[in-house]
């Protein structure tokens, strides 16, 4: 029997304004699918007019630019329900869905579609539950005591995935996928019994402890920042009284 690293796997990636995934938006997308490691993907693409000013310093990490997003990019309401529809499609196939820090760009998607179509990325996945496989998650929990960075760059350094073009969306998607697939086979002892749907619910409880623990070290460092427990959607914030 093949194991589920193996085969058929699909992959989602954003390029955005920033890092805020409350204010920031969506200025490309990617979905990425392949059957088995030896088939050639299926590669969707998106460019987005995301209808604010795009920050230099996102510009110098993706290089989209304001001009070439207003001259290419397409409006963003039918382009968020084209990406729902398409992640939609991947759960109904029973493919489970790699996202590099899958709360960053579900959370954007979830934030646009509730923006630009009175909607929420929940309701596409009432009929066939989302399954996400995170190779950030995955690898800290792993080999958690592994020390260094662990940036998709990072991930694909370690488990010698080629990443040509990063910060390309379907260039990130794929690289991700493979990273997945390293990982899958690295830790195939530990992993090759439990079902991607059991993966799913142990990488919430997995990236729980992860921001706990990021959480005291950046107490005991002194930085206010706060990191969010939630795998792999982050709530909706309340609205401001």
């Amino acid at each position: 029997m093949t194991c589920w690293y193996e085969g058929p796997l699909a992959a989602f990636d954003t390029e955005t304004t920033g890092v805020d995934v409350e204010t920031d938006r969506i200025v490309s997308a990617s979905v990425v699918v392949q059957e088995s490691p030896a088939i050639r993907p299926r590669i969707s693409r998106w460019l987005i007019n995301p209808g604010v000013p795009v920050p230099a310093s996102a510009t110098a990490v993706h290089g989209l630019t304001d001009e070439h997003l207003q001259r290419n990019g397409r409006w963003p309401s039918p382009v968020m329900e084209e990406i729902a529809r398409a992640l939609a499609e991947q759960a109904a196939a029973g493919r489970p869905l790699v996202i590099m820090n899958a709360p960053f760009d579900l959370t954007m998607l979830d934030r646009e579609l509730r923006r630009h179509r009175a909607s929420s990325l929940d309701h596409w996945f009432e009929s066939a539950p989302l399954v996400v496989l995170d190779p950030r998650v995955l690898d800290k929990h792993l080999d958690r005591y592994r020390k260094g960075r662990r940036t998709l760059t990072d991930l694909c350094a370690h488990y010698g995935v080629t990443l040509e073009g990063a910060h390309d969306a379907a260039a990130d998607a794929m690289a991700s996928l493979e990273v997945v697939r390293a990982v899958g086979r690295r830790f195939a002892t530990r992993l090759e019994r439990l079902s991607p749907a059991e993966l799913h619910t142990l990488q919430a409880v997995w990236h729980a402890a992860q921001a706990r623990g990021l959480q005291a070290w950046f107490a005991k460092s002194g930085s206010p920042e706060a990191v969010d427990p939630a795998w792999p959607l982050r709530p909706e914030m309340p609205a401001a009284a």
